[in-house]
């Protein structure tokens, strides 16, 4: 009887010890893998806000205002971070970059001159269109000269400018004069949007024809009038990342705020369409 009882014990004793060697492997195991999950975590953490240093942003002049207010916002989004605007002419942009100029980012107004870059090997990939935009009339604030058609630009004695044919707003006011049939010999060609606007707002121009975007970024300066014709004369906007980017993950960041729904938000108040 002793014997057996004592037999029972010693099972008993050794699935007591097995239990317990369990209990701590488990108790190890659970350890290791919460204090496993903590580097994950603050790992994830760093890589979320590791983005630091300076983007460069090259971008068609029609920009300025929208790409001023989301570089604002991506420095706030990203401490560490600056963004480096250069507006001008997309024609001129293109073959600064295609020059070695350095940048990150290129946002043109229009699909021919991102495709300067494109062609020269400059991108990273493909571009993707992220807004487009429309012309309008910009005149003197109450329209002294009456104008309200695109043919009244033609009339004998009106200064009108446009923008170089070269660059995406000329090109596109040449559009809408042959879909109108009409011909029109400029006071002037500028280099830009904004350049043709700031004619009219010194007066030494009655009328120009601009972007949506540039007349009400204007404000009370200038006055806009809307033409049937520019509806045959809408410009794409293609935004890329560049091959050579110095920053290339805050230029990701950045392209990926302005076609966020935010960035959208933002473009959208300023007058331009969605793609």
């Amino acid at each position: 009887m002793i014997r057996t009882v004592r037999r029972n014990r010693r099972p008993l004793r050794v699935a007591a010890l097995g239990a317990a060697a369990l209990l701590a492997l488990s108790a190890c195991s659970s350890s290791a893998g919460s204090s496993s999950k903590k580097p994950g975590s603050s790992a994830s953490a760093s890589s979320a806000g590791k983005l630091s240093g300076t983007v460069t942003v090259f971008a068609a002049a029609s920009l300025k205002e929208s790409f001023t207010t989301l570089g604002e916002e991506f420095e706030k989004e990203h401490p560490g971070t600056k963004v480096a605007f250069s507006f001008g002419g997309s024609d001129s942009l293109a073959a600064s970059i295609t020059g070695g100029a350095p940048a990150d980012v290129f946002a043109s107004a229009s699909p021919k001159t991102m495709k300067i870059v494109t062609a020269a090997g400059d991108a990273s990939g493909p571009p993707a269109t992220f807004v487009r935009n429309r012309l309008e009339i910009a005149t003197l604030p109450g329209n002294p000269d009456k104008i309200s058609s695109l043919k009244d630009l033609t009339r004998p004695g009106l200064k009108a400018v446009l923008c170089d044919k070269e660059v995406p707003c000329g090109t596109a006011a040449q559009k809408a004069l042959n879909a109108g049939g009409l011909e029109l010999t400029p006071a002037s060609y500028e280099q830009d949007v904004k350049a043709a606007l700031t004619k009219v707002q010194l007066k030494e121009a009655d009328a120009a024809v601009v972007y949506k975007t540039d007349v009400r970024a204007a404000g009370d300066k200038v006055e806009g009038v809307e033409f049937p014709e520019s509806a045959d004369a809408i410009n794409d906007y293609p935004i890329v990342r560049l091959k050579d980017a110095r920053n290339a993950e805050a230029a990701k960041a950045f392209i990926a705020l302005v076609r966020s729904a935010e960035g959208q938000r933002v473009l959208t108040e300023a007058g331009f369409l969605k793609p």
